[in-house]
């Protein structure tokens, strides 16, 4: 099979491209990336992922971050349905996994409306990317019987609605993507809400990037912790048990001194 005969004219698919580092893409994803003729992608899309887009290949930036949103989400699934009207070979990169937080159900809802067929590349997800740079076990016997992951991602003005109590339940771990802006409000409704303020975190920031940053510290401190974290730097909190007393490589790991 030539590598454009995995995608068909008119067809998009949505691929996940991981956490930045283009070696945690999936074969499947490289095959797709090489045999497209347009590729949309998001901002969180490593730049070591879009340098395996052949030249030549179309290349539309639909990114957000931080609130600064370059296409609205609308404009994005206009934009995919006219490439695939057009009978364009078409990859949406999203990273991450498209289906975990992507907004890849309104962008295939959109298609299929208009009788495009789309199709699902998965990819690694953060959370488990950056357990993985911390040498934790997100599931860990005996202190996670189970892992939820949400966003916190809002529009401006909105409050964070959360099932807190839910949330706070001791014996699973919390993956909070997007919670930089957050963190002194999750640390002070998880803390109301009955989880431990003792509760060991990490927040993980440009996992599987050449500047990844690994900071270790408890529930009560996660506002001070993110303190040094730029606006643009996509973050990750994990809260719990399973991520705390693992061995962290010295060059991303960091011990921040707490006021006193």
């Amino acid at each position: 099979m030539q590598p454009n005969e995995l995608i068909a004219p008119g067809e998009v698919w949505l691929v996940g491209a991981g956490p930045g580092d283009p070696d945690l893409l999936t074969r499947k994803a490289e095959k797709l990336i090489a045999a497209a003729e347009i590729v949309f992608y998001d901002a969180l899309v490593g730049p070591g992922v879009l340098d395996l887009i052949p030249q030549g290949v179309e290349r539309v930036s639909v990114g957000k971050r931080s609130g600064r949103h370059s296409k609205a989400q609308e404009s994005i699934n206009d934009l995919l349905l006219a490439a695939a009207k057009a009978g364009k070979r078409v990859v949406r990169l999203k990273g991450g996994d498209p289906s975990i937080f992507g907004r890849s159900a309104e962008e295939m809802e959109h298609l299929a409306a208009d009788g495009i067929r789309f199709r699902i590349c998965p990819g690694i997800t953060t959370a488990s990317a950056a357990a993985a740079s911390g040498s934790a076990s997100l599931t860990l016997r005996g202190k996670a019987r189970g892992l939820t992951l949400v966003t916190a991602h809002l529009k401006a003005g909105e409050p964070l609605k959360l099932d807190w109590e839910a949330l706070a339940r001791p014996g699973g771990t919390l993956g909070i993507y997007m919670g930089r802006a957050a963190a002194g409000e999750i640390s002070r409704q998880l803390i109301a809400a009955g989880r431990d303020p003792e509760t060991p975190v990490m927040v993980a920031v440009n996992v599987s990037l050449p500047n990844e940053r690994l900071i270790r510290g408890k529930l009560s401190a996660l506002a001070f912790l993110v303190q040094t974290i730029s606006d643009e730097d996509p973050t990750l909190l994990l809260i719990g048990e399973a991520v705390a007393g693992t061995a962290v490589p010295a060059e991303i790991a960091e011990t921040i001194a707490l006021p006193a």
